[in-house]
């Protein structure tokens, strides 16, 4: 296929069509015979110019005549799409001043003469400066660190081995959303163990930096052993539905300070800290070997009746149970057996406690029994995880009798002493009451 293209538009150089002014005519060849007379006439006329021939050009060629891409539009960005909160960075907070403390001079400058009553004392200053940094009785100043203060009180209970943790408030938090403000709440961990099972956690307080809580959190099982080994651990965290909780700032108090019976009050300055560095060396990874301090504790009292001459057994509560399940948690139950088996009678069970490591059961069983067989008698008490079609989890048991050892063979003795009394004690789980591990195939 052709087409015709059409003619040249006409060159500025060459004179207009109905110029006056001649063409110049082209000379004659040399072997054609003109007379001077006819080449002096036809220089006198007029040359017509020729009708321009139709030029053929290819279909390719056509369409790339006058071909213009235009001026190129940039590509539109996904960030132009999603604004963002901040068109400008955020300015952050001054960094803290650190107080730069003189050098002591141990009497050089008066030639070594008090060399002895000046290094005693820089002594005393420093354990001054010890005992008040123990203490954790901060001053007032909010400017000391911008991420906030936490006030709270700690009661420790020796008779009901209860630990009272009251959160009152907290001043100046940083800001963590957007609008300015936080939603914070306080969570706790006891150290070393730290895991869902010593896990306590206040409320969330919505849009404030400066939150009151006033809520008391409990911590059952704790014994004066652990009041000389624990410490506690307070996270003020800020709640975020739609992502990731953000952490703001912690305190630790070690258990030690406190007295038994006397309630401290404390008021100390958050600071930022590897929130997850104790807890990811102390928790326990999930399907992995229990050890004995990770089963967790169980209340039990005893009290022999006389008057209907049987044996009372409460199973008020447990506390700090290891977690059997996928999400961290259990079902937990317990069974008692009184030994040797004295059929169906001697057998009980207590409730199902769903999705809880501190499950409270409350719950009173009789074995009648007279009182002089007490002592050849064995008390078998186990913890289970409950589990539908499947075999439950063993997490822990104990043994009260009379080949029992230590506190659990002072709570068996001080039941058949002080008869029509109950007796109340906390006890550790450990593998006594596990079942036999089925022979590898």
């Amino acid at each position: 296929m052709s087409v015709s293209k059409p003619p040249p538009p006409q060159s500025h150089f060459a004179p207009p069509p109905d110029s006056s002014t001649t063409l110049l005519a082209i000379p004659p060849s040399s072997s054609t015979p003109t007379s001077p007379s006819l080449s002096r006439a036809s220089s006198s006329l007029p040359r017509p110019v020729p009708p321009p021939s139709p030029v053929k050009i290819s279909m390719q060629e056509h369409f790339a005549i006058n071909v213009c891409p235009g001026p190129i539009m940039p590509i539109p960005q996904i960030s132009d799409f999603f604004p963002r909160f901040h068109d400008f960075p955020m300015t952050p907070p001054p960094p803290r001043e650190k107080k730069i403390l003189k050098e002591p001079d141990f009497g050089l400058n008066n030639g070594g003469e008090n060399y002895g009553e000046n290094k005693e004392k820089e002594r005393k200053l420093v354990e001054l400066d010890r005992e008040e940094g123990e203490d954790v009785l901060d001053s007032d100043d909010d400017d000391e660190t911008y991420l906030g203060t936490l006030e709270f009180t700690l009661l420790f209970d020796h008779e009901n081995n209860c630990l009272h943790c009251t959160i009152q408030k907290a001043k100046g938090l940083k800001a963590m959303d957007s609008n300015g403000l936080a939603d914070p709440y306080v969570k706790l961990h006891l150290l070393p163990g730290a895991s869902k099972a010593n896990k306590l956690r206040t409320k969330t307080l919505k849009n404030t930096l400066n939150p009151v809580w006033n809520e008391t959190l409990m911590y059952h099982g704790i014994t004066a052993a652990d009041m000389t080994t624990k410490t506690l651990r307070l996270c003020v965290c800020d709640m975020d539905r739609l992502g990731r909780n953000e952490f703001i700032g912690e305190v630790r108090v070690a258990l030690k300070k406190l007295s038994e019976g006397e309630s401290k009050k404390f008021k100390m300055g958050l600071e930022r800290m590897a929130q997850n560095k104790d807890i990811n060396k102390d928790t326990m990874e999930q399907g992995g070997p229990v050890t004995e301090e990770e089963r967790g504790r169980i209340l039990v009292s005893l009290c022999y009746s006389p008057e209907k001459s049987c044996l009372l057994v409460g199973i008020i509560r447990c506390a700090h149970l290891a977690a059997m399940d996928s999400n961290g948690y259990s079902d937990p139950f317990v069974k008692i057996v009184l030994q040797p088996d004295m059929g169906k009678k001697s057998k009980y069970k207590t409730t199902v406690k769903k999705k809880t490591l501190n499950p409270e059961f409350n719950e009173e069983f009789m074995y009648e029994v007279p009182h002089e067989q007490l002592a050849k008698k064995t008390l078998e008490i186990s913890v289970w995880d409950y589990d539908l079609g499947m075999s439950n989890d063993f997490i822990g048991g104990i043994e009260l009798g009379i080949n029992a050892k230590g506190v659990r063979l002072k709570h068996w003795f001080e039941c058949l002493k002080h008869i029509g009394k109950k007796v109340e004690y906390w006890h550790t789980l450990t593998q006594q009451g596990a079942p036999p591990e089925a022979p590898a195939q």
